[in-house]
């Protein structure tokens, strides 16, 4: 049973789920069509005669995401008739603890009882409903994949990956863009990571209001959207005009029409989640729940994937693994690419001190950047070690291109436990930019210059 509610500008899309339609998928191709403009830049450098200034074509891209997206659909449509699973595309809730019920666009009522119920109603974009205009004039990442136009100037609020995303491929396709931002970037990441990220997005033209806050929207009557913000640091108000605001600032589950309370099913009052156990129950043992609406799980598509696998294994194949969410890798896709897994630098601090921790890192150059003239500020490496004899690895941050690729690999090892000798013994591919992991040798403590040099 599965519905979309209309986004409050209108939005919907098929089945599938945020990742497939207004997530992962559609983020990473506009993410790609924004690095090609970089590789447009790059390629003269390296001897391409490109008639400069290049234009990108909002609809020609959009059109190309969005007939991929509505391929993905068709193909979980058909998976789901070749496994003879019904499908209602239908809003449902519970009536008792083995049943839920809805009603079709006919306003006929369709009624549902099984032995064992899975909630996996995922989240929305929250609005910031204390801001006049907000809801009225604002859309989220669950308008902007499916604009048929360009958004042009656009302000985006928010400091999590979702903003920093959307914000850093629409300064790669040459749109004017501005982050609003009230406090940390990449809550939750490693802030020295993070940092790095906000530097490299801002020295290739986004810009960053740094410590403010909205406060409301009007429409002007050139149709553009007036912002009022405060400035939290100056005690000011200022105001500017953009075609196009995103609120970025957060999700929330989608859990209030399941009428939960009725059948005792318990949630965190706080943030809406449900509150599972390890094998993925609930409060009442035959309802199971996973992905984002869980509370303490990370919201991560294969992290679901993953527990909604081993849970059906459990419930119908004599199966007893659960699900393991330590050293969960995943990637920022913001135009120098994050990636991460483990603990960051913090919070190895607070769970070992910092004198039982090691930390390796180094500024490299990606060689592709040499010829292009490109600045490789930003493009870091930190790996967090116990200190103690074997030094396990507690969590590995790299930022430069193609950071999720190398962090894919580099999991593996993380998951098996691998140490700080081990990773030195293993012989690097020359010449990526991946091989610099495998020769970190200097440590921050040491205070040495982290810089690598030579090829």
């Amino acid at each position: 049973m599965d519905y979309v509610e209309p986004s409050p500008q209108g939005t919907t899309w098929g089945l599938g789920g945020t990742c497939v339609n207004v997530g992962c998928i559609p983020k990473k191709l506009m993410h790609q069509a924004a690095l090609l403009g970089s590789a447009l830049k790059d390629a003269q450098h390296y001897g391409w005669n490109i008639s400069q200034p290049v234009h990108h074509t909002w609809s020609v891209m959009a059109q190309g995401v969005q007939n991929h997206v509505k391929s993905l659909n068709w193909g979980h449509r058909v998976q789901l008739q070749e496994k003879k699973v019904k499908y209602f595309n239908i809003k449902g809730s519970f009536s008792d603890p083995h049943t839920v019920r809805g009603l079709t666009k006919a306003d006929k009522e369709t009624v549902v009882t099984a032995d064992n119920i899975v909630i996996a109603t995922g989240g929305r974009p929250k609005y910031p409903l204390q801001v006049a205009g907000a809801l009225e004039y604002g859309i989220t990442s669950d308008d902007l994949f499916w604009l048929k136009e360009s958004p042009g100037k656009t302000l985006v609020v928010g400091a999590s990956y979702v903003s920093l995303e959307c914000a850093g491929f629409l300064t790669g396709i040459g749109l004017d863009t501005t982050v609003m931002m009230r406090s940390v970037p990449l809550r939750g990441f490693d802030q020295q990571m993070a940092s790095l990220v906000t530097e490299h997005m801002e020295s290739y033209g986004t810009k960053f209001l740094k410590r403010c806050f909205p406060t409301k929207v009007e429409k002007l009557k050139s149709n553009r959207l007036q912002v009022t913000w405060k400035n939290a640091d100056l005690d000011t108000e200022e105001t500017d005009s953009f075609n196009t605001v995103m609120w970025a600032v957060g999700r929330a589950p989608d859990t209030k029409t399941l009428n939960l309370e009725t059948v005792g099913v318990k949630t965190n009052s706080e943030t809406g989640k449900i509150i599972v156990d390890a094998s993925e129950a609930t409060s009442v043992p035959h309802i199971y729940a996973v992905g984002d609406i869980t509370e303490g799980r990370p919201e991560l598509t294969p992290t679901a994937i993953a527990a909604g696998k081993l849970l059906a294994q459990r419930l119908f194949s004599q199966s007893s693994e659960l699900m393991d969410y330590d050293s969960v890798p995943t990637t920022v896709f913001t135009p120098l690419e994050y990636g991460c897994v483990g603990l960051s630098e913090e919070a190895a601090v607070q769970r070992h001190g910092s004198d039982n921790i090691e930390v390796y890192h180094a500024y490299y150059k990606p060689l592709e950047f040499t010829v292009a003239e490109r600045d490789a500020t930003q493009c870091y490496i930190k790996m967090v070690c116990l200190r103690e004899r074997e030094q396990r690895i507690l969590g590995l941050h790299f930022i430069g291109p193609n950071a999720g690729e190398v962090i894919q690999g580099f999991a593996l090892g993380i998951k098996c436990g691998a140490t700080y000798p081990q990773m030195m013994k293993t012989v690097g591919i020359h010449p990526t930019c991946a091989e610099e992991v495998t020769k970190l040798r200097i440590t921050k403590r040491s205070g040495l210059d982290a810089t690598v040099t030579g090829c």
